[in-house]
């Protein structure tokens, strides 16, 4: 009997401590700790950074470009040279008189290492999504580089805001900047738009790298009233929006390529309606006997308000 008193004590000895053991473990105390320990830089990146400590340079740690715990990363094993290559010459100190070699792989516009083999870095990554229509794309043809627009170093990629990705487009493509100041213009001056709402620039199977297949269901994505199907179709609208608009910016209302009339009489010209043609001037013209001046400084959409496509019954001329 005392043999197994003295048994069941031991064992509940035994379980209280083992109890503690384990609640010692689980503290939040202890998980905290273990948290709190940030992951150690690889030692290449280490390297690098004795003397790369700029303030140019070191945002990147806080990016995904430079997650060292992540073992998927190239980063958590080779650091720096991950995309900048072994670079052994540059960490060798020159001579006296000469300069230091520049790493085996430098970025941006400065950069003389061929832009083929800085975006081959980039797109050992990046290769899905977006990066998936870069090879053989209009980009790619121009000999631009990833970071000719991007910047992987700073905490947050330009591109990623409205006004500075347009900046950053304007720098080539200047007649569209000029063309976004006229007094009718997409609102991207606004921060309500960015350039790539309407164009993949990394890539795209439509024309002028639109993000969908034809110009047409790229406007839809905003402007899905004006879609259809109609009872009443008006043809030109259903080829092509840039029959009538100037996308980037127009000095006539609505985007358009021409004031009315004269952008109707394009293809209006038959002498079927009570205002037929007007001169050039904007006044009946007397070698135009048709000339009616009911349309002096007027508009054929303030009759024909449903130049888009109509389902009214009584539709046909657009005018409701």
């Amino acid at each position: 009997m005392r043999k197994t008193r003295l048994d069941l004590i031991t064992l509940l000895v035994l379980g209280i401590a083992g109890v503690l053991g384990v609640s010692t473990l689980m503290s939040p105390s202890a998980g905290a700790a273990s948290e709190a320990q940030p992951a150690a830089l690889p030692p290449a990146a280490e390297t690098c950074l004795s003397c790369h400590d700029e303030p140019a340079v070191t945002p990147i740690l806080g990016t995904p470009h430079a997650v060292a715990a992540d073992p998927h990363s190239g980063f958590a094993e080779h650091g720096c040279a991950t995309c900048h290559g072994p670079s052994l010459a540059h960490m060798q100190r020159p001579e006296r008189g000469s300069r230091r070699a520049p790493p085996d792989k430098v970025f941006g516009a400065a950069s003389t290492t061929p832009a083929e083999a800085q975006n081959a870095t980039c797109l050992d990554c990046h290769r899905s999504g977006a990066g998936m229509h870069w090879q053989g794309s209009t980009h790619d043809h121009e000999g631009l580089a990833c970071a000719t627009c991007h910047r992987a170093h700073t905490g947050t990629d330009p591109m990623q805001d409205a006004t500075a990705q347009s900046q950053t487009c304007y720098g080539c493509h200047r007649s569209v900047r000029t063309e976004s100041l006229r007094p009718s213009h997409h609102p991207l001056h606004d921060e309500r738009m960015a350039c790539s709402d309407c164009h993949a620039v990394h890539g795209s199977s439509g024309p002028s790298l639109l993000t969908r297949g034809t110009v047409n269901e790229t406007c839809y994505q905003c402007h899905a009233d004006l879609r259809g199907p109609f009872l009443w179709e008006h043809p030109p609208v259903r080829e092509d929006c840039l029959l009538c608009h100037r996308p980037h910016g127009s000095v006539q209302a609505s985007l358009l390529r021409q004031r009315g009339p004269w952008l109707c009489q394009q293809c209006h010209m038959a002498q079927f309606h009570p205002s037929a043609a007007l001169s050039g001037t904007g006044l009946p013209g007397e070698a135009l006997p048709s000339g009616s001046s009911s349309m002096l400084g007027r508009n054929c959409m303030n009759c024909h308000s449903q130049v888009h496509g109509s389902n009214h019954p009584s539709g046909a001329g657009f005018t409701r």
